[in-house]
């Protein structure tokens, strides 16, 4: 897991979810919350950056009125915005890229209910070559890059390193979002594929 390594304390705005997003994994969200819109225009707008924080414990992604707080995850995960579209519903849609992970400190409420982030950039370890008992997952990846989703999205999928190959599968396999977390708080790129087959081997037997 990560040592907790990190550089300089920054304030970002998070954008709670179910799911994990990993460095350099994409996904596409829904917005129609005033606050997420009024984040995603001004992230646009500004050429800036928001984080993305899983919702442990089960909490949920619209609180009702009466709701306890969300419960953040500790480690998030800095999100650009790769692409937008207006979607079949009227919704907006967009995609986002994961970028830099991050340890959150703290967090608060603006007057909107956006939480406000305090957070210092996890310290990234190089990543490797793919040893070669990464072939089947290599070979996994390119087969996900065939189905329609995963084209939509974009997403990189020509990798040669350790860490990029963890990350783009367990971006893209219907993992439980507590596995996905677990890669992400994995420093060592061989350790987090390591960690990924692992997973993989328990939930096929």
């Amino acid at each position: 897991m990560s040592d907790l390594g990190s550089s300089a304390v920054a304030e970002l705005p998070l954008f709670p979810l179910s799911t994990v997003l990993l460095p350099g994994g994409r996904m596409g969200l829904r917005i129609f919350e005033r606050r997420y819109l009024d984040l995603i225009r001004d992230t646009m707008r500004n050429q800036q950056s928001f984080g993305v924080v899983w919702l442990a414990e089960g909490g949920a992604e619209v609180l009702k009125p009466g709701e306890r707080q969300a419960t953040l995850a500790q480690i998030g995960t800095e999100a650009h915005i790769a692409d937008w579209d207006q979607l079949p519903d009227g919704l907006l849609g967009v995609v986002v890229e994961g970028g830099r992970r991050f340890q959150l400190a703290s967090a608060r409420q603006d007057d909107t209910g956006l939480y406000i982030g305090e957070v210092s950039w996890l310290t990234e370890q190089e990543d490797v070559a793919l040893p070669s008992r990464s072939t089947e997952l290599h070979e996994l990846l390119q087969q996900l890059g065939d189905h329609p989703h995963v084209q939509r999205l974009g997403m990189q999928l020509n990798v040669e390193t350790a860490g990029a190959l963890a990350n783009s599968l367990a971006q893209l396999l219907p993992l439980p979002a507590a596995d996905a977390y677990q890669i992400l708080g994995i420093d060592a790129p061989l350790a987090r594929l390591d960690a990924l087959h692992d997973i993989l081997d328990a939930l096929s037997s």
